[in-house]
């Protein structure tokens, strides 16, 4: 028998929603019944502008989504990114940034959303990368900020509950935004064993699974949508 998920009436809020995987993670929700809010950094049509490492504009995001919407069941922590730069080379404002925006961010937002959250008894749904699990040439501090938010999904996990549920999708390959100009390949999907890059709807799925009842008792958990990891070189050398 398959299993739908179905969350009418509840209220999403995903960050940096418009584009590439956040995009599909808004798509997905709508498509469960949900009222999906987005918000951007830039002006975006459709979307709340709030840039989510200020403090002042993610209390006003926070405020807007409760003042249009009366309520929020889930945060999907999504926004996130860098730019590549050598670590040698980089200056310390922009690794500064970085961490701001991948782990401070959805620090901020959890703090903000804690109380709306905790009146539902809602999620929130931190979107990390396979980047936090091994080196990270050219994106040292991307790479440390991910690594830290699965700390702080477990933390966050511990101190929130029983109230509210905190869980982390980790993210390998996804077919959205500049894998190409990232690892110099065009033939990325023979890099995962699955045979394709995730699409943005992968995640989404992953989340609306997390955000549902059938996650009920699901917390501090990480779930990783990579299709098995990136093909290693030992592996690429034993079957040459």
């Amino acid at each position: 028998m398959a299993i739908s998920i179905d969350l009418t009436g509840k209220v999403v809020l995903v960050t940096g929603g418009t584009r590439g995987i956040g995009a599909g993670i808004a798509e997905t929700f709508r498509r469960a019944g949900a009222e999906v809010v987005v918000c951007a950094r830039n002006p975006t049509p459709g979307a709340l502008q709030a840039d989510v490492r200020d403090e002042e504009q993610v209390a006003e995001l926070v405020a807007e989504v409760l003042r249009r919407a009366g309520r929020l069941d889930v945060l999907v922590n999504n926004a996130g990114g860098t730019p590549v730069a050598d670590t040698a080379s980089a200056s310390i404002r922009l690794h500064r940034k970085v961490v701001e925006l991948n782990l401070l961010a959805p620090l901020l937002l959890a703090q903000h959303c804690r109380a709306a959250l905790t009146d539902t008894g809602g999620s929130i749904i931190n979107i990390g990368s396979v980047s936090g699990r091994r080196p990270s040439p050219g994106t040292a501090a991307y790479g440390a900020a991910k690594a830290g938010l699965d700390n702080l999904t477990g933390t966050l996990a511990q101190e929130l509950a029983p109230a509210v549920r905190v869980n982390e999708v980790v993210v390998g390959l996804v077919r959205a935004g500049d894998q190409q100009e990232h690892y110099g390949s065009s033939e990325l999907d023979s890099l995962v064993p699955m045979g394709r890059l995730a699409e943005p709807s992968d995640v989404g799925d992953a989340c609306a699974f997390l955000a549902s009842p059938l996650a009920g008792h699901i917390t501090g958990s990480i779930v990783t949508v990579d299709g098995g990891g990136e093909r290693s070189a030992y592996l690429s050398a034993v079957r040459s």
